[in-house]
Order: C-alpha cells, then structure tokens, then sequence
C-alpha cells in the first residue's frame, strides 16, 4: 500500500497517493427555532439529530436520564430511542440543529465525542462557527445537485470542527498527564461526577475518562480527601439526594433515578447509611423544622413588636 505523499515547492505543490472513501452519511435537514415556554417533544426519530443550545434553558431526557440544558451545550437524538426535550419556563431555549443518518455516522459521532453515556457535551469552539454553517446550508435551498453538494459539505465542516475539537482537548489532558499533581486528577474526577452523577456512572468510568486506572484513583482521592473515590461518589449522590427530598416534590423512585440509582432498594440502603435515616423520614424531618422554624419565626416578631 502506498503512504499518502505531500510535496510543497517553489514550482511544485501535490498532495498523492489517498486512499479512498466513502463516507456514506446523508443530511435530512436542518434549522433554528426559538422555542416557546415550556415546549417539548416527546417521541422517537429514525435519523440522527444534533441539536446546538444557542441561549436559554432546558431539559432533555434519554434512557431514563435527565440532562439540564444552557447556552453553549450540544445533544444528541439517535434513532430508535425514545426522549423528550422542552424549553424553560422562564428562559426557553433557542437552538440550530443538523438531522443526518448513514453507515458512519456512529463512527463520526463517536470521534466528536459523544457515546450513548454522553449524549450531552459542552461545546468547545465558537458557537458562531456552527451557526454561520447552519445558515449556509439552509441559505443553499435549492433543489439541485450543486446546492445539494453544497449542504452536505457545510454539514462536514460542522462534523470536521466538532472532530478537531474532541482531539484538541483529549491532546491538552495527554499533554498534561505527565506534569499532573495528585489534586488536579481529583478534580477532573470531581467535575465527571458533577456533570454525569445522574447517569449511573461508577469509579471505573471516572478513571477512563480522566486517563488513569481505578487504583490510582482511589490513591488520589485518599491522599487529597482522605476517603476513597467509592465513598465521595456515594456521599456525593446522597447530598443531592437530600436536597432534592427537601426542595422538590419528586417521588422517593424518582429521586433514586435522578441521582444515578435505578433501584430505589439500594438507594434507600445508601441513605439511610448516610444520613442513618430513611429517605421518608428524613423529608418528613426536615418539612417539620421547617414548619417549626417558620413558627418560631412568627412567635419571636410578636414578640418584638
């Protein structure tokens, strides 16, 4: 097989010897909307979409996971999934999107970054950049092979971006990994589980996707928190846990689910080792301070006045 030859000269310039390709992934539209309050969609797609958030809040919910959306993050719809997504109440979202579909647009999603455990990502270039190429496909809107041809190349561009991106900043943590003190490792485990705690993620996937193995991890975590990463994740789940028990009026199964735990036996087991009562008691303890509190309150500016 021949290598790829670039030649750059004063009367000579020649890029040789490529291999071909087939690339096989077909743009099935795309747009910008600004949403209405409290609009959502809820059903199954047979394409791919990626949805760019330009401005404003809300929600998208996949596989029994629910993500917050803001200005500047990127979702990913894939066929045969059921999800929902909706705009804020008070700051409905605005955003662009691609709809695609073909043999390698797994692959090429896969190399921007996203997996069926990451379906959300942060965009890290200028949103401006995917907008100017959105617009270009929407403003070639003919019906011919040119225009045609023209649309699959901006949506290329969007891919290409999105590629260089995801190798950009995997480069920036391998360049890094050698000069990495201890408490950096910790906190780019901290910020995993911040981002993805609700998503069932365990120790294991923290250490892949931060670069090192599962023990040495756990040697971070005890050497810069004096506990293990096993320990800080649980600990982590069950304050969130505690303060959706408090501030919302979810179900207990429901506040099991959102904080990564798809059994509500094992998550009240988790509660009730933490805090060393049941997630029920425990709402009811604290609505009763509260009520108390709020009493107290009352009776004190009698008092005063």
């Amino acid at each position: 097989m021949r290598n790829v030859k670039y030649t750059d000269s004063i009367n000579f310039r020649c890029l040789e010897h490529l291999k071909d390709t087939f690339l096989d992934i077909t743009l099935i539209h795309a747009g910008r909307e600004q949403c209405k309050p409290m609009q959502i969609y809820s059903g199954e797609r047979t394409e791919y979409i990626l949805h760019f958030v330009i401005s404003g809040k809300g929600f998208y919910s996949t596989d029994s996971n629910t993500y917050p959306l803001e200005s500047g993050q990127m979702f990913l719809i894939s066929p045969g999934r059921h999800v929902s997504y909706g705009a804020d109440a008070k700051d409905p979202c605005r955003y662009a999107w691609i709809g695609f579909k073909g043999v390698r647009a797994e692959t090429i999603l896969k190399q921007c970054g996203f997996s069926s455990k990451k379906p959300v990502l942060t965009l890290a270039s200028r949103m401006d950049d995917i907008l100017n190429y959105i617009d270009n496909i929407l403003d070639c809107r003919a019906l011919t092979t040119s225009d045609e041809m023209r649309r699959e190349a901006w949506m290329l561009e969007i891919f290409a971006k999105l590629i260089d991106d995801n190798a950009q900043q995997k480069q920036k943590i391998s360049s890094k990994s050698n000069s990495r003190t201890s408490g950096v490792y910790a906190e780019l485990a901290i910020e995993h589980i911040n981002n993805y705690y609700n998503d069932g993620c365990n120790v294991s996937d923290i250490a892949e996707n931060i670069g090192i193995s599962r023990a040495y991890l756990n040697h971070v975590f005890q050497k810069e928190l004096g506990m293990s990463i096993q320990k800080f994740l649980i600990d982590f789940r069950m304050h969130k846990a505690a303060s959706l028990l408090v501030n919302t009026p979810y179900s207990i199964n429901e506040i099991a689910k959102a904080v990564g735990y798809e059994d509500q036996l094992a998550f009240s087991k988790s509660f009730k080792k933490k805090f060393e009562v049941s997630p029920k008691s425990y709402r009811s303890f604290q609505a009763t301070t509260v009520v108390y509190s709020e009493k107290q309150l009352a009776d004190n500016k009698e008092d005063f006045t």
